[in-house]
């Protein structure tokens, strides 16, 4: 394999980059990118911006910089690099690098984004959202295996629950609820309510739901009075979180008409709609294509239950956006984390063909 394709990936893995410590890979990108003709600045954030090529159309390939917490050592066993990041997402992050600087004249706008706190809040992509970024297509890189392409995430709803009741001792529990309970039961509720327009046979068309954290109670001898839960709700594309929201906020009012003493709140804490792509899009076509004469699989097009950035640009902008890059998503956070060196170079190949024949296509529709 070409020396510096892993010279590239194995130094982006040594630069360990938990979320908000990424300003030592973001220098060292930032000189790779222009190393390889791409005209660079790094944004308030920390975001580096790499540009190469002009006019229309414009493609963003997006990936993140930063990893979860907790370092492994970098090292190769036969084809595989260990390594924090090594397919969350730092070997998607560098074939999209390599890929994009293999094509040397390419008749279109390349943006190619290395993002931070990806694992964290979001600042990265959020920041992106801010500048008004123009792009026409968008690449994200997350791990898919080099056969596959991702063209939907679910969306995310982060509920807070509140129960208030009365007290009294805990000797005589049937004389006061119990607010733990109460929430508990509550959340039981929540989590067995669908609506007409799920399909519960499916995951991804389904809402999910998991109980993150639960606190409550004081005193031994007293009856829990307070109790606090948060939920993680996982949306559908046919289903907006608000919709959502405000059918669970009508079954928690109803509730607490029916109650006596006792007080129930459901706060929304933060939501992101779910994403699903056009399978028949030209952007879809491109990489299918690609990964056609390079693995020599029938590609297949996934579509995730969990959120990522691509749930954030896509509530912003109406184009065709997907996720692809190598690696087993499986091994994302573990101790284990390793890469393909043979999967990495497939990927690389992938955008060195997907990427001008994306261009060509949309060139060839607007010529219509």
């Amino acid at each position: 394999m070409p020396t510096q394709e892993v010279d590239l990936l194995t130094e982006m893995l040594r630069l360990y980059s938990p979320s908000g410590e990424e300003a030592y890979i973001a220098e060292y990108l930032a000189g790779e990118l222009k190393k390889n003709k791409f005209e660079v600045s790094i944004d308030k954030v920390g975001n580096v911006i790499g540009t190469r090529g002009s006019g229309s159309p414009t493609l963003l390939l997006c990936g993140h910089m930063d990893t979860v917490p907790g370092e492994i050592e970098v090292k190769l066993e036969g084809d595989n690099l260990f390594g924090r990041g090594a397919v969350d997402a730092k070997a998607p992050l560098a074939s999209m690098i390599m890929g994009a600087s293999k094509i040397h004249d390419p008749n279109g706008k390349i943006i190619l984004a290395c993002l931070v706190d990806e694992e964290g809040q979001g600042k990265g992509v959020r920041q992106l959202i801010e500048d008004e970024i123009q792009t026409d297509y968008a690449i994200f890189g997350e791990p898919s295996r080099t056969w596959n392409v991702t063209i939907g995430y679910k969306g995310s709803l982060h509920l807070l629950l509140k129960c208030k009741t009365s007290t009294g001792h805990s000797s005589a529990p049937w004389l006061s609820d119990n607010a733990i309970e109460k929430v508990y039961e509550i959340w039981r509720e929540i989590r067995e309510k669908h609506f007409q327009e799920e399909n519960t046979e499916s995951r991804f068309y389904s809402i999910t739901s998991c109980l993150t954290k639960i606190s409550g109670g004081g005193s031994s001898s007293m009856i829990p009075s307070k109790c606090d839960a948060e939920i993680d709700i996982r949306t559908p594309p046919q289903l907006s979180p608000e919709v959502i929201f405000g059918r669970l906020k009508r079954t928690v009012d109803e509730l607490n008409e029916q109650a006596k003493d006792m007080k129930i709140e459901l706060r929304c804490l933060g939501s992101v709609p779910a994403y699903e792509s056009d399978k028949s899009s030209i952007l879809v076509r491109s990489l299918t294509y690609a990964i056609r004469k390079f693995s020599e699989r029938t590609p297949t097009l996934l579509r995730k239950t969990g959120t990522g950035d691509m749930n954030e640009l896509g509530a912003t902008m109406n184009i065709p956006m997907v996720s692809y890059g190598p690696g087993d998503s499986h091994l994302d956070h573990t101790n284990k984390e390793n890469i393909s060196l043979t999967e990495y170079q497939e990927a690389i190949k992938v955008y060195q063909e997907a990427i001008p024949r994306l261009f060509h296509l949309h060139d060839k529709i607007k010529s219509k």
